[in-house]
């Protein structure tokens, strides 16, 4: 019995009763399958990827100094007659735009690798046209980055190991027991 405040008695109706146990109810936390090997050694293979990539580019910004003054002599080369200033600009607007071009490609196959690994099985697709896109940008931006010399041998062989492994990393996402593994979230959600 409860009092109102006007003096009357009202009675508070008892709440209603709790459900009984279920046992068809799903768990509170779903089971996560194990990480097939294919799959752990597909990150390995992309995460070597870039840290080849990143070492090329800071690599590039350690020695920006010495890239930007060949730049400036190609850029004068291509544009004759032109003031020192515009020649200096133009240099960065390419060492810059090349550098940032190559982190964003990266940091985008980074992103789309997380969700392949969180079990998207569409990542793995996105995975392929990224890579498709690298190799271009890659081309451009050589021949901007690559310095003359032994130096511009050893960017040109780490990107090359980068994209090998890279594309290698790719090639076992495509495997039957990763393609599983990814396709089995699609059925339980």
């Amino acid at each position: 019995m409860a009092f109102q405040p006007g003096g009357e008695e009202r009675r508070v109706p008892a709440p209603p009763p709790r459900p009984g146990l279920s046992y068809s109810a799903p768990p509170p936390i779903p089971v996560t399958p194990p990480v097939p090997q294919v799959v752990r050694t597909a990150r390995t293979l992309w995460i070597l990827s870039f840290v080849a990539g990143l070492a090329v580019l800071l690599g590039c910004f350690v020695a920006r100094d010495s890239n930007l003054q060949r730049l400036r002599g190609v850029v004068a080369d291509m544009a004759a007659g032109s003031d020192a200033g515009s020649v200096g600009t133009a240099a960065e607007i390419v060492f810059w735009g090349s550098i940032g071009a190559l982190l964003l490609v990266t940091v985008l196959e980074a992103a789309v690798l997380a969700a392949a690994l969180g079990r998207k099985n569409w990542a793995r697709w996105v995975l392929v046209l990224l890579l498709a896109a690298h190799l271009p940008v890659l081309l451009l931006a050589s021949a901007f980055l690559v310095p003359n010399g032994a130096d511009g041998s050893y960017v040109v062989m780490l990107w090359g190991a980068g994209l090998l492994l890279a594309f290698a990393g790719l090639v076992l996402l495509f495997l039957p027991s990763a393609g599983s593994w990814l396709k089995r979230e699609a059925t339980q959600a």
